[in-house]
């Protein structure tokens, strides 16, 4: 099964090595290069290794959000550059959100760019970040505050890596589809809403897969509809960045906190454009059924607030919001006040 988005296409199944065995081929690269990090160097690489068939280097970073950045890339360009990558050179990213996001940036970059294939292991990074071409770093603690959009030349979707995660990264890609279902189809909100598992899940990740690549391709540089996908992530961001900034707290997955958005984000579409009540008590139930709650503190909050400030898609020193109208109906560009986002917190640790 393929999805074609703009530039690039989503190859999908055990079949997809057998493309990327012959695309590495018929292009004749100088070198080619796989990047992984220490978990799926250890626990996804040698899975590869049985499906492919040319030579290759490697090259790995240390795994984490807390490593997505600069000092990460120049280690990776000084990497490429010792080891004698030029502009026919290949990167192949063989991981989570993290390898994809910074190996696409290491990529587009790198000689002033050069071919990159993103493999994503993990279910957020099949649905999320393996379309649309967001490559990019974080600034410090704010996130995804340096990069390019650029889609790789292919991404391959081998579910057989969903059996190597753990149940909390499993839980995290799949608020990335809830997302999917509010912002575009209530009827798939309301199959995925009972927390489906790993083997229940498969057909429904191409489908999440197919919504994202609708959507991108109609608006690659985000200047209108692909802010829908932003949904719960102008809060979400900020509290991720909190606790990653934060030595006193456990870190946050990006899901987990993109839940805490959403459901925050659900309260003020009722506040700021008339969204049922009841309907963002029914979005709070299905995320709280799945992800951890979270104390927030009156200190907390007040400096996740300041967080927004930095956030990528403010205007004018405005923050902007993607709201729901209804299920299925967002909204984007919406201004709240402070006071709405404080009554979302009650409303969320209600």
């Amino acid at each position: 099964m393929v999805i074609k988005t703009k530039h690039s296409e989503v190859i999908f199944g055990s079949d997809c090595w057998k493309t990327l065995n012959r695309c590495v081929h018929a292009n004749s690269y100088s070198t080619v290069f796989v990047l992984t990090d220490t978990n799926t160097g250890l626990h996804c690489l040698p899975q590869a290794n049985s499906k492919i068939e040319f030579d290759y280097q490697t090259l790995d970073m240390q795994a984490g959000e807390e490593n997505k950045h600069i000092q990460s890339c120049v280690s990776l360009w000084n990497s490429l550059s010792e080891m004698g990558a030029d502009r026919r050179s290949l990167l192949i990213n063989i991981g989570g959100g993290v390898v994809t996001d910074l190996g696409g940036f290491v990529a587009c970059t790198f000689k002033r760019g050069i071919d990159f294939i993103n493999i994503p292991t993990s279910l957020l990074a099949m649905v999320d970040a393996s379309v649309g071409g967001k490559t990019g770093i974080d600034l410090g603690a704010l996130k995804n505050q340096v990069g390019i959009i650029k889609e790789p030349s292919m991404v391959l979707v081998d579910t057989d890596f969903l059996d190597t995660l753990p149940d909390s990264e499993y839980r995290s890609g799949y608020a990335e589809m809830l997302k999917h279902g509010l912002i575009q189809e209530p009827a798939y909100f309301e199959a995925l809403s009972g927390f489906l598992s790993k083997a229940e899940i498969l057909p429904h990740i191409h489908h999440s897969v197919g919504v994202k690549a609708k959507v991108v391709s109609e608006d690659i540089d985000e200047q209108g509809l692909r802010k829908i996908l932003n949904f719960g992530h102008t809060l979400g961001h900020a509290v991720e960045s909190h606790f990653l900034n934060a030595t006193d707290k456990t870190r946050l997955l990006h899901g987990e906190a993109i839940a805490i958005g959403m459901i925050l984000e659900a309260f003020l579409s009722v506040k700021a454009l008339g969204f049922p009540l009841e309907s963002a008590d029914k979005i709070k139930h299905v995320f709280q059924a799945i992800y951890p709650k979270v104390y927030f503190d009156k200190d907390t909050i007040s400096e996740v607030i300041k967080m927004l400030m930095h956030d990528k898609k403010n205007e004018n020193g405005n923050v902007l919001f993607v709201l729901l109208k209804a299920i299925g109906e967002p909204v984007w560009n919406q201004s709240v006040s402070e006071k709405h986002i404080l009554e979302a917190f009650d409303f969320y640790q209600a």
